[in-house]
C-alpha cells in the first residue's frame, strides 16, 4: 500500500512538473534555489540600508535607475552577443561577477566605510552584469528542457525566485536586526557558489549563431524586424513594457510604505516583502501545475487590470495586515502575467532569434525599471508611498486599456482584410 501511494505520488509529480525530469534543469533549478534566497536578502537589505543612510525615497528610486539603466541601453547588443556564444558560459561569468560585487558591498559595510555613492556604483555594476545575464538565462531555459515543457520550466523557475522572495527578505530583516546588513551581502555572495557549481555540472549542446565580425547593428535590426512582424510578440512586448514600468516597482514602494506609512522596523519590512513572495510562489505553483495546457494569451490583458486595482486600493490603506494581503495578491497576479509573457516570447521565437527576442524581453521587463522607479520615487518623495501606489495603478490601467482596445481594432482590421481577400 505504501509503495503504491509512493509510486502514485512520484507519477503525479512527474506529470505536474515534467521539467524536473530533465537532469540539466534539476542542476540549474537547485543552484537557483539556494542562490536566489541570498539575492533577495541583498535586495531587501540594500533598500533598507539606503533609506537608513539617506532617508530619501527619491535616492532609493535613483538606485533603481543606476541598476537598470545599463539594461535599458545595452540589452539589444547584448542579445546579439547571447545568440553568438554558449549561453551556459555567459551565465557562469555573470554569476561570478555578481558574487564579487556582493562581497565588495559586504566589505564596505563591515569596515563602516559604505556611502550612498558606493552603493550607487555597485548597483550600476550589477546592472551591467544583468544586461547579459537576463537574456542569456531566459533563452537558456528552452535549451535545458525543450519547447514542449518550457512553460513548466519557466513556472518552476518562478517558484524558486518567489520562494527566495519569501525567505530572503524575512531572513534579511532578522539578520539586520541581530548583526547588521553586512551579513546579508556576505551570505548572498556565498550562495552564488551553489548556482555556479550547478552550471558546471550541466551538459547541454550550445545553440550559437556564427556571424562575421562587424554585423552587430544589422543583427539588432534583423532581430527587431523579426519581432515586429509577429503580432503576438509585438503585443506581448508592449503590454509587458507598461506593466513593468508602472506596476512592478516594489523595491521602492514597499520599503517606503513600510517605513513611512506603517512605521515598521527592519524586521516588519522584511515580513511585508515576504508576503509578496508568498503570493508569487502560490501563483507560480498554480501556473506550473496547469502548464500542460500552454500559456493563455488572455492573461496578458486581464491580469494587469487586477494588479492595477490592487495598487489603487493600496493607496487608501493604512493597515499592516491588509497591506500584507494586498501585496501578496499583487505577487500572485504578477506571476501569472510574467510567466505567460516569458513563455509566449520563447515559444514563438525561432532558435536563431531567441537571444535577441529575449534581450527585448529584458529591455522592457528590467530596462523600464529606471523610468518606473523615478516615477514612483518622485511621487513618494512629495506625497507619500500611498499616493505613489495609487497613481501607478491608475496609469497602468489606462495604458493597458488603450493597448487592449488597439489590439482588438487590429484583429478586426486583419479579419476584414482576410475576408476581402477570400
Amino acid at each position: 500500500m505504501a509503495n503504491s501511494l509512493q509510486n502514485l505520488f512520484f507519477s503525479r509529480m512527474e506529470k505536474t512538473f515534467p521539467a524536473l525530469k530533465v537532469r540539466n534543469f534539476r542542476y540549474f533549478w537547485v543552484g537557483q534555489l539556494i542562490s536566489v534566497m541570498g539575492t533577495w536578502m541583498q535586495t531587501a537589505a540594500q533598500s533598507w540600508l539606503v533609506l537608513t543612510i539617506t532617508d530619501s525615497p527619491f535616492l532609493l528610486g535613483l538606485l533603481g535607475v543606476a541598476q537598470f539603466t545599463p539594461v535599458l541601453i545595452l540589452s539589444l547588443p547584448a542579445g546579439v552577443f547571447v545568440d553568438r556564444f554558449p549561453k551556459r558560459s555567459i551565465v557562469i561569468l555573470t554569476q561570478i561577477a555578481s558574487m564579487i560585487l556582493a562581497f565588495i558591498l559586504a566589505i564596505l559595510v563591515f569596515t563602516n566605510t559604505v556611502q550612498y555613492w558606493h552603493i550607487f556604483i555597485l548597483a550600476f555594476g550589477l546592472g551591467m552584469v544583468k544586461t547579459l545575464d537576463i537574456p542569456a538565462r531566459q533563452s537558456f531555459m528552452i535549451e535545458l528542457v525543450g519547447r514542449d515543457v518550457v512553460l513548466n520550466a519557466v513556472a518552476l523557475n518562478s517558484t524558486v525566485i518567489n520562494l527566495g522572495r519569501i525567505v530572503g527578505p524575512a531572513l534579511a530583516g532578522v539578520v539586520m536586526a541581530l548583526v547588521g546588513a553586512g551579513w546579508c551581502f556576505l551570505i548572498n555572495g556565498v550562495t552564488f557558489i551553489a548556482v555556479i557549481v550547478g552550471l558546471f555540472k550541466i551538459d547541454v549542446a550550445p545553440v550559437v549563431r556564427k556571424r562575421p565580425k562587424g554585423t552587430v547593428i544589422p543583427d539588432i535590426k534583423e532581430g527587431l524586424i523579426y519581432l515586429f512582424k509577429s503580432p503576438i510578440l509585438t503585443t506581448t512586448t508592449l503590454i509587458l513594457a507598461i506593466v513593468s514600468t508602472f506596476g512592478m516597482n516594489y523595491s521602492v514602494l514597499i520599503p517606503v510604505f513600510a517605513r513611512n506609512q506603517l512605521g515598521l522596523d527592519a524586521q516588519g519590512y522584511g515580513l511585508l516583502m515576504s508576503s509578496l513572495g508568498v503570493g508569487s510562489l502560490l501563483g507560480a505553483l498554480i501556473v506550473a501545475g496547469g502548464s500542460s495546457r500552454g500559456p493563455k494569451r488572455v492573461r496578458l490583458f486581464v491580469v494587469p487590470f487586477i494588479t492595477s486595482s490592487l495598487f489603487i486600493i493600496m493607496g487608501f490603506n493604512s493597515s499592516y495586515l491588509l497591506s500584507a494581503l494586498l501585496i501578496g495578491s499583487m505577487g500572485f497576479a504578477n506571476i501569472f502575467f510574467t510567466t505567460t509573457a516569458n513563455s509566449l516570447m520563447q515559444i514563438h521565437s525561432d532558435n536563431e532569434y531567441r537571444g535577441r527576442v529575449m534581450s527585448v524581453y529584458s529591455l522592457v521587463f528590467a530596462g523600464s525599471t529606471p523610468l518606473g522607479n523615478m516615477f514612483v520615487g518622485s511621487i513618494a518623495d512629495r506625497a507619500g508611498a500611498g499616493s505613489a501606489f495609487f497613481w501607478a495603478g491608475v496609469v497602468t490601467v489606462l495604458l493597458v486599456l488603450g493597448t487592449t482596445m488597439a489590439h482588438k481594432v487590429r484583429k478586426r482590421i486583419s479579419a476584414t482584410k482576410s475576408d476581402a481577400e477570400a
